[in-house]
């Protein structure tokens, strides 16, 4: 089975890849001043004329595109072609403030759909393979972007979206004679749990592989899947505004998400001056689509914290990486002047295998004008509750390596089985009751 989906680009010379991504950024420019008014805005009041751009070095003076710049945009302002030439439209979720609408034309659902085959293969899907896809379809890009990569690839696809869990499990163990499961990683753990408690064990199905996004996930949740399912756990990057997934993943190897360097320029800027940050270093992760007809992105700053991994990776593919997401700026808990990330909380909570469930929650609340923070986690179903000794000590061991990981005292509450409201997408991980 090949490792690659299209070697001639995945594996393309550092020179190649440079060079055509150089010719697709002048391109780009004059594209987006001559069809899209808030483009020609930002460019002429920073004293850019789209013509003068020479090198990849210049990037760096353009502009900033902001989640804050296609809200405003609603719904068609960003396009950059007619509408007419729109075969498809996705939105964000729209949680807060006003959704933000993309659209694609022919030729952008193919490159995409490329996109999403090159991460299957990546992870060793074949044309032989059945894909069980559980995001949800509709304005979110999860379902239909698996979707529409998988049967580009050639392989059989399960449609069956979220939610009722019992008929996934099903579907599961009766349809999949070889394969994999997408879908989000916390809804992964409770397909594995809930197929347990219906005397299913995945494990014993010929699951290979496991393509999970949508939320941060720790390298203890990978651990944590994999033995629960039986399977090689993949991350798959994207967001709708820049495509959707396929935007970057990983391969074989697990050393970091390759991103699609024909589709996109990718930068790490630093999070409070937005300069660029030396490679290997963290910042926010920022876009620039080269491809892309029916909205082209300039800089579109995700504000995902990451950084790009220096060197070659071992599987032979030439474009850049960048490391598993950890988190949001924007979304990153600021306790008593310490930052915290959610991910970074399961990673240590994951650390307790075998006694603690990948279910838990922060909860955020305010103690004589300062902030707090309790943890709430699950037992593992095979602890056992009732052993009060044994539970106390536990909460302090698990009190201790938080305090330990991210230097701030919490508050540590474990709870009972089942007792954390389960998500059939992206889990509540924080609820901030400041």
């Amino acid at each position: 089975m090949s490792t690659m989906f299209n070697p001639a680009v995945e594996a393309a010379s550092r020179d190649h890849i440079e060079s055509a991504q150089a010719e697709g950024l002048c391109r780009l420019l004059p594209r987006l001043y001559a069809a899209v008014p808030s483009y020609r805005e930002k460019l002429d009041g920073a004293g850019i004329n789209p013509g003068d751009l020479s090198s990849l070095d210049d990037l760096q003076h353009l502009p900033f595109t902001l989640k804050d710049d296609l809200r405003a945009a609603y719904p068609y302002k960003m396009f950059a072609v007619p509408t007419r030439d729109i075969v498809r439209i996705h939105a964000s979720s729209g949680t807060t403030g006003s959704i933000s609408v993309v659209g694609y034309t022919r030729k952008d659902i193919r490159d995409w759909s490329e996109c999403v085959a090159r991460s299957l293969v990546a992870a060793g899907a074949g044309p032989d393979d059945f894909l069980h896809i559980a995001y949800g379809y509709g304005l979110f890009t999860g379902g239909l972007g698996l979707h529409y990569g998988a049967e580009y690839l050639g392989a059989s696809v399960i449609p069956i979206s979220g939610g009722n869990t019992r008929r996934q499990v099903q579907f599961l163990r009766d349809l999949m004679p070889t394969g994999g499961l997408a879908c989000t990683p916390s809804y992964a753990a409770l397909l594995a749990e809930s197929a347990l408690l219906e005397g299913t064990d995945l494990t014993q199905l010929p699951l290979r592989f496991g393509i999970f996004g949508a939320e941060p996930w720790s390298e203890n949740m990978r651990k944590s899947l994999e033995a629960s399912l039986g399977i090689d756990a993949y991350d798959i990057y994207g967001l709708s505004e820049i495509m959707g997934p396929g935007v970057a993943f990983e391969c074989r190897e697990k050393a970091g998400l390759h991103v699609n360097e024909d589709q996109f320029i990718v930068e790490i800027v630093d999070k409070d001056t937005k300069l660029p940050v030396p490679e290997g270093a963290y910042g926010e992760l920022v876009f620039t689509t080269i491809a892309k007809e029916g909205i082209p992105l300039l800089r579109y700053n995700t504000h995902d914290i990451t950084r790009i991994i220096p060197g070659a990776c071992a599987c032979g593919r030439t474009h850049k990486r960048i490391e598993r997401i950890t988190g949001r700026s924007d979304d990153m808990i600021i306790v008593r002047g310490v930052n915290v990330y959610p991910s970074q909380i399961e990673q240590v909570l994951l650390s307790f295998e075998g006694k603690l469930a990948p279910h838990y929650q922060v909860v955020l609340t305010r103690e004589a004008a300062l902030d707090a923070m309790e943890v709430r986690v699950e037992l593992a179903p095979s602890f056992d509750f009732d052993e009060i000794r044994a539970l106390e000590q536990l909460t302090q061991q698990v009190r201790r390596a938080i305090a330990e990981a991210l230097m701030v005292r919490v508050k540590m509450t474990i709870v009972e089985p089942n007792s954390i409201a389960r998500s059939e997408g992206k889990a509540v991980r924080l609820i901030d009751n400041r």
